[in-house]
């Protein structure tokens, strides 16, 4: 800071001089040391002078509210909200979320650094701060059939942009332990910043190894015992609550019931749809769920802000103190978290402000190839004995590897699958490269009957994944999303119910929320109307059933694969 200037701002902390702007009568939250007090904020140029009594140039009464730091979203992929990026942080940052730690490996496995590039430009003039994380496993494992593949040597160009703050989230747990060269070449590379983590149900041994390689954060935590298995560790634990995979209960409950220090966690969103923010909030939900659980509101508040800034070093970022970024956000209690106002450097965010949206490149829009894809390719040969089935869990992205008897018809002297009302057909159809690719499995649980549903989103790798009940509306269904280039779409009956187009990278709509939330708000009851159990969000559930850092089982495009023994199998009935 400039001498001069500081000597101006020096005279306005000190009360000699007005403040441009002071926010009056506040209960003002003191993130640093987890309490409410009474008194003003003085702000000039995005910046806090300080706090306590305060005359401005500008007043804003805020008698009986209360003042908080914008809240962090410590880990979050814009690509997951099915908008485009700008779409997103506008609609999030008026929930409070000032702040957003990005992991842009979606579109990275689609389209490498173009797709890194485009998350960047899309987000260079939001009325927030979008930090991001190069994305560390692309493809996610060796397994994978993606677009691209990102070197250490490829990210070395990024390391002097000053919104790259770290690694994104290390998936291939196997690679980092066993010492892959590849793998450590990245890890190498980021030694002196943060290098985020996802590590589900490693064992002690295996997670020991894991934060010896420099690892420091997780998200993948689903209960209360391993997230403080990580926490013991040193890991900082990011309570994820999306729109499908939801363990803030189960962890805040925890947390509540042991009486337990919260220092070592933040909250994130991982991947939320834009209706799901629209209707429930953002990480002012998880701040309000989790003090219905019982944490304080002050516990939870340090978890929404200065926890997660220390976390990712943004010192300017997480609190009201001098010298920090004037990140405000002004509730109207402690008990519903109802977000009044939200302000970005000392400027209040205008609601549903309608921003152009700024086009992407051709390339970005033209990402759905296949090679030749025939129904019979979805047929599956029911080979004698048992089969493994993937069982899906409601409200998880985990699965169980189950093996059980299954049922099937014969057909020209052949035993095929047949789905039914317990059983349905899955398949995972490669879309980048032309590979001729299709793995087919069974799942359980999900309970689709009379159609099929499919979707672009499958991550990630993001080929295009269908399941089931019938091979004619699964082949219609892949159809439509290479005429749209991508998307969710429904077929029931033979005939296509509807379909939302993402044709940014098949992951991302460029047509606006609006119209994205209105043919979700018809498509999502339509799915479960179809059998879906409500316990599943169909088309975010469908998106994991893919990925094979998940345990225990998925399906890729080269067949069925056993996470925890990394098998892959070319059929569901192989031993």
């Amino acid at each position: 800071m400039e001498l001069e200037k500081y000597r101006v701002y020096s005279e306005m902390a000190r009360g000699i001089r007005k403040a441009p702007l002071v926010f009056k009568n506040a209960n003002v939250f003191y993130a640093h040391a987890g309490e409410f007090k009474k008194g003003d904020v003085a702000v000039a140029d995005g910046m806090i002078l300080g706090t306590g009594c305060y005359h401005g140039e500008e007043e804003i009464d805020l008698t009986g509210k209360y003042l908080c730091p914008g809240f962090v979203d410590s880990h979050l992929h814009l690509e997951s909200t099915l908008v485009t990026p700008g779409e997103l942080i506008r609609q999030a940052a008026q929930c409070g979320t000032t702040t957003f730690i990005v992991d842009p490996h979606e579109s990275a496995n689609v389209s490498g650094t173009d797709g890194i590039d485009y998350i960047l430009e899309q987000t260079e003039d939001v009325p927030a701060n979008v930090y991001v994380m190069m994305p560390s496993c692309v493809p996610a494992t060796h397994v994978d059939d993606n677009g691209c593949i990102l070197t250490a040597g490829k990210m070395k160009t990024y390391l002097e942009n000053p919104r790259i703050l770290g690694l994104g989230e290390v998936m291939d747990a196997v690679s980092v332990i066993n010492g892959s060269v590849s793998m450590h070449e990245k890890l190498s590379l980021f030694q002196n910043r943060i290098r985020d983590g996802h590590a589900p149900f490693l064992a002690a041994g295996d997670l020991a190894a894991y934060v010896l390689a420099g690892i420091a954060t997780d998200h993948e935590c689903v209960d209360y015992e391993y997230a403080m298995e990580e926490c013991r560790n040193g890991m900082q634990v990011l309570i994820r609550e999306g729109s499908a995979a939801r363990n803030l209960d189960a962890i805040v409950s925890g947390l509540v019931k042991h009486h337990t220090d919260t220092s070592g966690f933040c909250f994130c969103t991982d991947d939320k749809h834009i209706e799901d923010i629209r209707r429930e909030g953002h990480i002012n939900y998880n701040v309000r769920r989790s003090v219905e659980l019982g944490l304080s509101p002050e516990q939870a508040l340090q978890m929404a802000t200065i926890q997660a800034a220390k976390c990712y070093g943004l010192t300017h970022l997480g609190a009201i103190a001098p010298g920090c970024q004037a990140d405000l956000v002004v509730l109207e209690d402690l008990d519903t978290m109802k977000v009044r106002d939200v302000y970005h450097k000392g400027i209040r965010i205008v609601k549903d402000e309608k921003k152009e949206i700024r086009p992407c490149a051709p390339d970005l829009k033209n990402t759905v190839h296949l090679k030749s894809f025939d129904k019979k390719d979805l047929q599956l040969l029911h080979h004698g004995g048992k089969a493994h089935v993937l069982q899906m869990m409601e409200g998880q992205i985990v699965t169980r590897d189950i093996v059980e008897d299954v049922p099937f018809v014969e057909e020209n002297g052949e035993k095929i699958f047949a789905s039914d009302a317990v059983y349905q057909k899955i398949a995972v159809i490669e879309r980048h490269k032309c590979t001729g690719k299709v793995g087919v499995g069974i799942v359980k649980g999900f309970g689709l009957q009379g159609g099929a549903i499919a979707s672009s989103v499958s991550h990630d790798s993001h080929n295009l994944i269908v399941i089931g009940d019938n091979d004619h509306d699964m082949y219609l269904a892949v159809q439509e999303l290479v005429r749209t280039q991508g998307g969710y779409t429904l077929v029931e009956n033979g005939k296509v119910y509807d379909t939302l187009p993402l044709p940014v990278m098949g992951l991302m709509s460029d047509e606006g929320y609006e119209k994205v939330n209105d043919l979700l708000a018809r498509m999502i009851p339509k799915a479960h109307a179809m059998g879906i159990k409500q316990g599943f969000d169909p088309f975010i559930t469908l998106s994991f059933m893919a990925l094979p850092v998940i345990p225990d089982i998925r399906v890729t495009p080269r067949g069925v694969y056993l996470v925890n023994e990394d098998r892959l199998l070319t059929s569901p009935f192989e031993k």
